[in-house]
């Protein structure tokens, strides 16, 4: 990330860029219509040719109002692209003084080598109100198909503006050609943030004068030229993390006659505000209304782990999570305690002060999930949500009572992003890391007999733990179990499940685990006298989920784990073994995981020992091709075959 601090803002007509030069767009021609597929990237579905994006400020009476507009001209190569030809713009409209509106649009066609325009008929603009006081517009623009280009253009005024909105330069098509242009009265200072400056080309800042507003602005414009699609593969946390962007956050005001104000603030200041709003810090002071409850639980002589866990447990089972993120109350603490539900801060700063009910160092931590990305600059909208951490015995444990299954330092995957803000009551704050270090453990176990018809029958227990057990746990307790076997006879296409039982569903203390038996006619091929199978059967991987060449943005594993397999299999009688894998032990550099392959004969048994490791959450894109390589590795071993032939 790229940081500055410039002076910014003010104009009102067009008129007034009289010093400033910006490039004109090129006419659309036949042979950009003719164009068949994007020159750099054959399979885009389609590409921005052009996007350019303006904004400025303007004064009408003693109020400033920004406005942005951005031009648009995109082209579409196939079906899959038409979406794009649905364009819409989201924003506040609270007080009526803020608009959006679209203005011209048209679809360019080459029909029989002449160049058709067809502009956007009245019934094709719609509006609708989102949520309380924010707007949606959406266009249709008309004749589109493939080869078509369109283009749109559409305003935004607000007097709003402690955030310019956020300029993408990259998406999930190519573009061609970006531009931004910003103009900014010297009484406004913004610091600029710019994501993946390596696509951003910033050019050097410019004094201006404004004769329609009579005050100096800073003029920079933004260009971004040939930028590849940002493809979201496998395992990211948040691609908008990684998506080249320029961001502009208010730092201070300086009018003609009056005093400074500044609103840029560090992650302290931030923290020390939130926690100074009556939704947070205060409802952290209620303990009236739990105290019936919660004292005659807390027993003599209990230790302050149980204590902490006896008070985690109780919220987990009395509340119930209902849906709605942030780190301010809605209805507050005791309403959502009387009703039994409640949103992220009632359930979790309730459970913060239970634990200081109970004499334990508890304190709030705010945490922005993984939805909402990872914050730029320091701002209160960095933050929407909130968890508790308890210091017992000089160890911090975070907890999070917002999801049943839940357990000391096992958070749900959605507040897993990096580090929080824990905020004390003395308005000190400290840096909490949110990344888990216990490895999630799985350990599968399979006895099982191959028929000499290529079916295989036996017995399989599998054990979860750590966070696969929670994830297993979150996504299946509950689900009939018909209809969870029957997805897992979807997945594993050929196999027949009986006798499923499952042991500590719902007791997060222990490992979860399955057993069932199984019969499977479709993890061997018999070819005359001869069966081929792989020894993993049917938890064999199929496919590398790295499939680009090179990532420019970090692998996101969320946790550290490992998965284990004891395979033990039967060969038929009147069989003998041909040939089997080889053993092998592969280990990345930097210990970030490593694969072992281990096969032997007993007897008629085959005996397979498999563990995969991946022993670091967050990978750097350094090492992608190492990673890469070694996933395709283990692929091949865990798909070389057994074979087996008749005597």
């Amino acid at each position: 990330m790229k940081k500055t601090v410039i002076a910014l803002l003010l104009i009102i007509s067009m008129q007034g860029y009289a010093q400033v030069v910006i490039p004109e767009i090129p006419k659309i021609t036949k042979e950009d219509l003719a164009e068949k597929v994007h020159p750099q990237d054959s399979a885009a579905s389609a590409a921005y040719l052009y996007r350019a994006g303006k904004t400025w400020f303007e004064l009408s009476g003693n109020t400033w109002f920004m406005k942005t507009e951005i031009f648009t001209r995109l082209k579409i190569y196939k079906k899959e692209g038409y979406s794009y030809a649905n364009p819409q713009i989201t924003f506040y409209s609270g007080d009526r003084l803020a608009t959006g509106y679209f203005g011209e649009a048209n679809t360019y066609n080459l029909t029989g080598g002449i160049l058709e325009k067809a502009a956007l008929k009245k019934d094709s603009e719609f509006a609708k109100e989102v949520r309380k006081d924010v707007t949606e517009k959406k266009i249709t623009l008309p004749n589109v198909r493939e080869g078509s280009i369109i283009e749109y253009k559409y305003t935004i005024t607000t007097p709003y503006f402690s955030d310019l909105r956020d300029f993408y330069f990259q998406f999930n098509i190519p573009a061609n050609n970006v531009r931004y242009d910003v103009w900014v009265p010297t009484y406004f200072y913004y610091n600029i943030f710019i994501k993946n400056p390596k696509v951003v080309v910033e050019s050097e800042s410019k004094k201006v004068y404004n004769n329609r507003t009579d005050s100096n602005e800073t003029y920079r414009y933004y260009t971004s030229k040939n930028v590849k699609a940002i493809k979201d593969e496998a395992y990211v946390d948040n691609i908008e993390n990684y998506t080249a962007t320029v961001q502009h956050e208010l730092a201070a005001v300086s009018l003609p006659n009056q005093e400074v104000k500044y609103y840029s603030n560090d992650w302290k200041t931030v923290a020390k505000k939130i926690y100074e709003n009556n939704s947070f810090g205060w409802e952290l002071r209620y303990d009236s209304y739990f105290e019936d409850d919660i004292d005659p639980l807390l027993t003599k002589g209990m230790s302050n782990t149980d204590k902490a866990t006896l008070i985690f447990n109780y919220v987990k089972a009395r509340m119930n999570w209902n849906g709605e993120f942030g780190y301010l109350c809605d209805t507050g603490v005791k309403k959502a305690y009387a009703a039994k539900a409640g949103n992220v801060a009632e359930i979790n700063l309730m459970l913060t002060a239970m634990l200081r009910h109970a004499k334990l160092d508890a304190n709030p931590v705010l945490v922005s999930t993984r939805a909402n990305g990872v914050a730029m600059y320091p701002t209160r909208s960095a933050y929407n949500y909130v968890i508790a951490a308890v210091k017992i015995d000089d160890k911090m444990v975070l907890l999070d009572a917002t999801a049943k299954y839940t357990q000391p330092n096992i958070l749900p995957i959605r507040a897993i992003n990096w580090v929080g803000r824990l905020i004390k009551r003395n308005g000190e704050t400290e840096e909490i890391n949110l990344v888990p270090k216990t490895v999630a453990k799985e350990a599968v176990t399979l006895m099982c007999t191959i028929n000499p018809d290529g079916t295989v029958a036996g017995k399989i227990r599998d054990q979860y733990m750590d966070h696969n057990a929670y994830l297993f746990r979150d996504k299946y307790t509950g689900m009939q179990q018909d209809n969870y076997l029957e997805n897992m006879e979807d997945k594993y296409k050929g196999i027949t499940i009986n006798d499923y039982k499952i042991t500590n569903e719902k007791d997060v203390t222990k490992p979860l685990i399955e057993e069932y038996s199984f019969t499977h006619n479709n993890v061997a091929d018999v070819i005359g006298n001869k069966i081929y199978l792989s020894p993993m059967l049917f938890f064999k991987r199929h496919e590398n989920p790295f499939k680009q060449e090179t990532r420019e943005y970090p692998v996101d594993f969320a946790f550290p784990y490992q998965d284990k397999y004891a395979i033990n299999l039967k060969v038929p009688d009147g069989y003998t073994i041909e040939s089997l894998p080889k053993p092998i032990s592969i280990t990345m550099e930097e210990n970030i995981g490593n694969f072992k392959y281990n096969i032997l004969v007993t007897g008629n048994n085959i005996q397979l020992s498999v563990t995969f490791e991946i022993n670091l959450p967050n990978v750097s894109a350094d090492y992608y091709k190492t990673l890469k390589d070694f996933y395709q590795k283990m692929l091949e071993k865990q798909n070389e075959q057994i074979v087996l032939v008749k005597a």
